[in-house]
């Protein structure tokens, strides 16, 4: 159990440190920010897909390991049940995020920003800890 906490753990910091190693070379202008803002017509779609991606995958994510099929898969195999659906639930929050923060950058729209704080704060509910992983695997 350890380990497979430790590898969801990684991956958790991991894109964390990803999008604030972004942040902070496009803040201290090591990256050029804004070189698609006058794209208005990719901006829309962008702007539309990532509002999608961002509320359908928080809520997928944050309702995961409630349905029936993934909690059985959970209780059955335990560390590898855990480790598949674990990532998958940070993926679909973490991916995501460091898109939007890329893309905020990118187009200087406020709207991306905003999606990747959202993500941000969902993030302490599906903080891997050891607590955490070992009431999923058991049966209610």
């Amino acid at each position: 159990m350890k380990e497979t906490r430790n590898q969801l753990m990684a991956f958790f910091v991991f894109a964390i440190v990803f999008a604030l190693a972004a942040v902070v070379a496009y803040e201290i202008g090591f990256m050029e920010s804004g070189l698609f803002a006058e794209r208005k017509t990719s901006e829309f779609i962008f702007v539309s897909l990532m509002e999608l991606l961002t509320l359908g995958g928080v809520f997928l994510a944050l309702r995961l390991f409630k349905f029936d099929k993934v909690h059985d898969d959970l209780v059955a195999k335990k560390e590898h049940a855990l480790f598949k659906w674990g990532l998958l639930r940070l993926a679909l929050i973490l991916i995501p995020m460091v898109g939007n923060t890329y893309l905020y950058y990118m187009f200087m729209n406020t709207t991306f920003g905003y999606l990747a704080i959202i993500q941000l704060l969902s993030l302490p509910f599906v903080y891997p800890s050891m607590s955490r992983c070992k009431s999923e695997v058991e049966a209610e």
